[in-house]
């Protein structure tokens, strides 16, 4: 989770999650202890994010400058070209290889700080770490979001409209337009995240869920309230499954399938979770974990 870069955090935070790896893996340090990868302790797109942006030539406004490249493609031109990309990726490399040399330098810093904690302990403070985010424990779903409709305009004759989303809530608006997201599911609400952001732009406890359900192979239909949210994903099976078990925990109704639209707003269950239960996180301050590490 936390290499897969689903732990939104500083890179301070994940520099200490790596010494405690390390801490735990192989107890104190020492120069013959066996060294992880880099890959296998830090995120990698961390460091891809260090890399500069690849600068985007310009248009060829002229027709006949445009079917001159076309000409040379094949020739001087496109080897010349092809020696820049070379020289460009090798040039990216060597800068990706000095800013994993630079972040292993600082793991390796941090794990001399945890000498004589053991490997209890250092495991205690890696999972307190990453308790604090607030969305410790979901599970996470990559997912496109394409509309927030007004349930009332459904069996109206009126088509989902992908460009006009509306805000999921006045505090905390999705915006407009298809957006990638985080779908979190957990125990007790369904969030959903900006990618890489640690505050949640809303979560749904289970008692304001009315119904969801899979519209085809790859759009997931979650209705909430008054709102319905169409998402694109490949997991359409996976989070069905995962919604339907904490349903089944929390002692909720089963919400009704797509194919079986409620015609009118939910009646309150008792067994359902009340909306006060729909937790409502403050912002994520980071704590250094209790260890021997400080100085």
């Amino acid at each position: 989770m936390v290499l897969r870069g689903y732990v939104p955090t500083s890179e301070e935070t994940l520099q200490m999650l790596a010494a405690l790896r390390l801490q735990s893996l192989n107890s104190d340090f020492s120069t013959h202890a066996p060294f992880p990868r880099l890959e296998e302790l830090f995120p990698p797109h961390v460091l891809h994010a260090r890399l500069p942006a690849p600068r985007c030539r310009p248009p060829t406004k002229c027709r006949g400058a445009r079917l001159r490249v076309g000409l040379l493609a094949g020739g001087l031109w496109g080897q010349a070209l092809a020696k820049q990309r070379a020289e460009r990726d090798q040039r990216l490399r060597g800068r990706l290889r000095e800013e994993g040399a630079s972040t292993m330098a600082a793991i390796v810093e941090k794990w001399k700080l945890l000498q004589g904690m053991g490997r209890p302990e250092a495991m205690a403070a890696y999972v307190a770490l990453v308790r604090e985010w607030p969305g410790f424990g979901s599970t996470l779903f990559d997912v496109d979001l394409r509309v927030v409709r007004p349930r009332g305009c459904r069996g109206s004759g009126q088509r989902w409209q992908p460009a006009a989303l509306t805000p999921l809530s006045l505090q905390s608006p999705v915006g407009a337009g298809s957006q990638r997201l985080w779908l979190g599911i957990g125990a007790k609400a369904v969030s959903l995240y900006k990618p890489g952001e640690p505050e949640p732009l809303d979560s749904f406890c289970y008692g304001r869920i009315s119904s969801f359900g899979a519209s085809d192979s790859s759009t997931f239909r979650l209705s909430v309230e008054d709102q319905d949210l169409l998402f694109e994903t490949s997991q359409v099976d996976e989070i069905a499954q995962l919604l339907n078990t904490y349903l089944a925990s929390t002692g909720a109704r089963r919400p009704p399938q797509p194919q079986e639209p409620a015609t009118s707003p939910p009646v309150p269950d008792p067994g359902m979770l009340p909306e006060e239960l729909c937790p409502v996180s403050g912002p994520w301050q980071h704590r250094p974990p209790v260890g021997s590490f400080h100085s």
